[in-house]
């Protein structure tokens, strides 16, 4: 079982306070992290990778109630946002490739191909990343999230750019992490991705709050 435990949060750029004393805990299946544009929805989240690290306060990831060293936490993360790029000049599958040289995980082709498969992008998996199309490069983030089977997923705004095959994507990945002992989190202001989480947390509201029927109403 997975669980996060967030403890006095905050986070500053300078004299900008961008959110504090955000504390919550949560365990497996999906959550959602809800709030307007700019209230700080992608710095939370950066903040819970690991890709930023907290002006003050806690970030704490388990797993079966022992305490995840930054190397077992990596090694089990699967991010995804759209101002997360990959390399242009590599095709999709070179970029899957590389990143499986990255994290040194035996390459397998038929897995590589299977994602690009998955995420209906076996038409262009020769192409250059930088020549597709918004919609295109976002499922291939997700993709490059998804392809080394993590139990840990974040993705932010994942249906950005996504048309409403894309968007049916997002729904059996959330799906996918409902079913098994795996934890997602979505940051998203878009009803429909948060109706897909078990709970929501208000980042602005600092409280978790419920999702129903494409709506956010307090819990």
């Amino acid at each position: 079982m997975i669980t996060l435990n967030v403890t006095d949060l905050a986070k500053s750029f300078g004299t900008k306070t961008v959110f504090s004393d955000v504390s919550f805990n949560h365990s497996e299946d999906t959550l959602g992290i809800a709030g307007s544009n700019g209230s700080g929805k992608s710095t939370l989240l950066k903040c819970l990778a690991g890709l930023s690290p907290p002006t003050h306060g806690t970030v704490e990831w388990k797993e079966d109630n022992n305490f995840l060293t930054k190397e077992a936490f990596k090694s089990t993360l699967g991010y995804a946002a759209p101002y997360i790029n990959l390399y242009d000049e590599l095709s999709c599958r070179e970029n899957l490739e590389f990143l499986s040289k990255v994290r040194h995980e035996p390459e397998t082709k038929s897995q590589i191909n299977n994602w690009i498969e998955n995420v209906e992008l076996s038409h262009v998996a020769d192409q250059p990343f930088g020549t597709l199309s918004t919609g295109q490069q976002q499922r291939l983030r997700l993709a490059s999230a998804l392809f080394h089977h993590p139990t840990i997923l974040l993705l932010d705004e994942p249906g950005s750019n996504l048309d409403e095959a894309g968007r049916a994507l997002i729904s059996d990945i959330a799906h996918i992490f409902r079913a098994s002992e795996k934890l997602l989190i979505i940051a998203s202001n878009n009803p429909s991705e948060l109706a897909l989480c078990n709970r929501v947390f208000s980042i602005e509201q600092q409280d978790f709050v419920e999702a129903e029927s494409g709506n956010v109403n307090r819990k």
